[in-house]
């Protein structure tokens, strides 16, 4: 059994993932529901970082450092498609386009 001390923080990340997650289906704006789900993101590979270090296992940690680059990538995908409207066109195209 692990240290009580130890779980302290395994219920505050999941109670911020829980905020999170009403931010999330609340939201007003696109922007907000983003904003929320890159949290998610974040309390995700809080909570692998720790279940690593609670069960001894470091490779639970890679793991974390491979979905935070993909939580980026994933949110600036997002926030580009909502922006223009495509994630084929660069901003240079969308410029010309409006010019004219």
């Amino acid at each position: 059994m692990t240290d009580p001390m130890f779980l302290v923080p395994i219920f505050a990340i999941l109670i911020a993932m829980f905020l999170a997650v009403t931010r999330a289906l609340a939201g007003p704006t696109v922007f907000d529901r983003v904003l929320a789900a890159n949290s998610i993101g974040t309390s995700a590979i809080m909570f692998l970082a720790v279940l690593g270090f609670l069960t001894g296992r470091p490779e639970w940690l890679d793991i974390g450092i491979t979905y935070g680059l993909l939580n980026v990538i994933g949110t600036f995908a997002v926030l580009k498609f909502f922006r223009h409207g495509s994630l084929a066109e660069s901003g240079a195209d969308a410029a010309q386009e409006e010019d004219a």
